[in-house]
């Protein structure tokens, strides 16, 4: 029976919110690396575009929801997802015309792309501030739980209660159909097929009649996509505020580096791979722990290896590591 709660208490604590967490960092790093890809630069503005995204789709859902209508048993956000879509897509394409575009004219190096990249990082993040304020947003209306830990504990007769949210179902499974579609359109489409071609080798790319500037801006569009997707279901299954956003951009970094830059698969392993680590590293062990030991062996501290303050330490102390180590990542990307 202790072995059971402990179990269950693995996945209540560990296995449950890593796995969604892993989600969306996936989403993020997959933004990341098609951008690294394809236009050869990191782009450091990722998380505020997923702010971005995010406070489009959050003004949305207030319209929606003043004037009465929902999603059911579902949250509104989603029905708003497709217009917080369109208008980030708007938002990075203009941004891409009005500043990226001369730099890749002027086939500015990468380093100098990068640099441009923060300061849209900075007005990004001052825009969304400005619009929607600096303080917590919560607006997952459809919240609930699937499974209650009461309910658990009613049905097993066990003392650890399982809990599963509708924002963390949610969020596997948009990122599984997304991550799906988005695969189905790089290798199964004309269009997408031209972007692998210009990622693996612009020149023979132009040379074979494919239009680069309609190559960056589907790019962009995708990219928008991912993002704003990513920006809401960390936003439902947490809460909003912008600050928080330019702060995920460490492990979503981490994570593309981690699996590989420009490997899309490289960016899904790479995101489990750091939330599981975060998620592990500072979770306290104790209970778990003394379900599974003998008492003779009982855990009287915490069993923490960081405090939960210190998570993206870890992300940092991954990317540190694999940057000296294997700077290709996991799947062998390019690297950095």
């Amino acid at each position: 029976m202790d072995a059971l709660n402990a179990l269950v208490a693995l996945a209540n604590f560990v296995v449950i919110p890593a796995t969604a967490y892993g989600a969306q960092l996936s989403l993020g790093a997959l933004g990341v690396t098609l951008i690294y890809g394809i236009l050869r630069f990191s782009n450091f503005a990722h998380g505020d575009t997923m702010a971005f995204g995010t406070m489009a789709t959050i003004l949305f859902t207030w319209v929606l929801q003043g004037a009465g209508i929902s999603f059911g048993p579902l949250p509104t956000a989603l029905l708003a997802l497709p217009v917080g879509i369109a208008i980030t897509a708007l938002y990075v394409l203009a941004t891409d015309r009005v500043v990226y575009r001369f730099y890749r004219k002027q086939r500015a190096a990468p380093v100098i792309l990068v640099i441009v990249s923060m300061g849209v990082m900075f007005v990004t993040n001052g825009v969304v501030r400005f619009i929607i304020g600096v303080d917590d947003r919560n607006f997952d209306d459809g919240t609930r739980f699937l499974i209650s830990a009461r309910d658990f504990r009613n049905w097993t007769g066990l003392d650890e209660g399982l809990a599963l949210r509708s924002s963390q179902a949610i969020t596997v499974v948009t990122a599984v159909l997304v991550v799906a579609l988005l695969f189905w359109f790089l290798t199964c489409t004309r269009t997408g097929k031209s972007m692998r071609a210009f990622s693996d080798n612009e020149d023979l790319a132009l040379l074979s009649g494919i239009n680069p500037e309609r190559v960056v801006a589907i790019t962009w569009i995708i990219v928008a996509a991912l993002a704003t997707v990513a920006g809401v279901l960390y936003g439902l299954d947490k809460s909003f505020k912008p600050f928080t956003y330019f702060q995920l951009l460490l492990p979503i970094f981490a994570a593309a580096i981690v699996g590989g830059l420009g490997s899309p698969l490289g960016a899904i392993a790479g995101g489990f791979i750091i939330a599981y680590s975060e998620v592990a590293v500072t979770y306290a062990w104790k209970k778990v722990a003394n379900y599974a030991l003998p008492e003779r062996f009982e855990i009287d501290g915490l069993g923490q290896l960081l405090s939960t303050d210190y998570k993206f330490a870890v992300s940092f102390a991954i990317l540190v590591i694999v940057l000296l180590f294997r700077p290709t990542g996991l799947f062998r990307g390019k690297s950095v």
